[in-house]
């Protein structure tokens, strides 16, 4: 039996536990999780990483604009995670963007890198530097 002042409590902490797995899992379906803008999950954290291990910032811009590559703020609002794995893995030669099947960075976090350009093309991820938030 659940003494009734304990009851409130005890509902707000099982919607406070369902809104943080619901956030963990995506249930959203955002593949990255990101506070204040700029604060991000270690997998999106990894992603960035990845991005600038790689040196994708020649091509793409310092903030993804685009340089003598696409502007990654607008081509990933309609990539797919399929298309986007495809172009990381077989590059698009005739166009100039190589593939990055022997970097292993690149090739560990393709999910995380994935994550980082879609919350920066859906706006979710503020500035183009971002840290791991705190666990």
């Amino acid at each position: 039996m659940i003494h009734r002042a304990l009851a409130p409590a005890l509902f707000a902490g099982c919607v406070s536990a369902a809104v943080q797995a619901a956030a963990a899992d995506g249930a959203d379906d955002k593949p990255y999780i990101v506070v204040d803008g700029f604060k991000v999950d270690a997998k999106t954290m990894n992603g960035f990483r990845a991005w600038r291990a790689a040196a994708c910032d020649r091509c793409h811009g310092a903030n993804q604009q685009g340089l003598v590559g696409p502007s990654l703020l607008v081509s990933m609002k309609t990539l797919s995670k399929q298309e986007f794995v495809k172009v990381v893995t077989e590059g698009r030669l005739e166009k100039g963007m190589p593939s990055f099947t022997t970097s292993r960075m690149v090739m560990d976090n393709t999910d995380g890198l994935y994550a980082y350009l879609k919350g920066r093309a859906e706006g979710a991820i503020t500035q183009a530097r971002v840290q791991e938030m705190p666990q």
